[in-house]
């Protein structure tokens, strides 16, 4: 378990420092629109997030009521 965090801190400063070395400005236009499209994909991804873990949700809201157990006939059948 070590290792595997070990390979992923050296991966993630080996790509942060290439992202550093590497820096070219950017002759680049970015509208407003595209701050929209960057608040739509995130709430699109809490929504996703919440619909699929609604029932630990769910189960925060209510209480578990206990199993109501078969009634038990005196009657059997031989």
């Amino acid at each position: 378990m070590r290792i595997k965090i070990a390979y992923f801190i050296v991966t993630v400063a080996m790509c942060l420092s290439l992202a550093l070395g590497l820096e070219r400005r950017a002759y680049a236009y970015v509208d407003p629109g595209s701050g929209l499209l960057l608040l739509q994909a995130a709430g699109a991804i809490f929504t996703g997030a919440l619909f699929t873990i609604r029932k630990k949700i769910k189960s925060l809201f209510t209480r578990n009521r206990p199993a109501e157990s078969p009634a038990v006939s005196p009657k059997t059948k031989a």
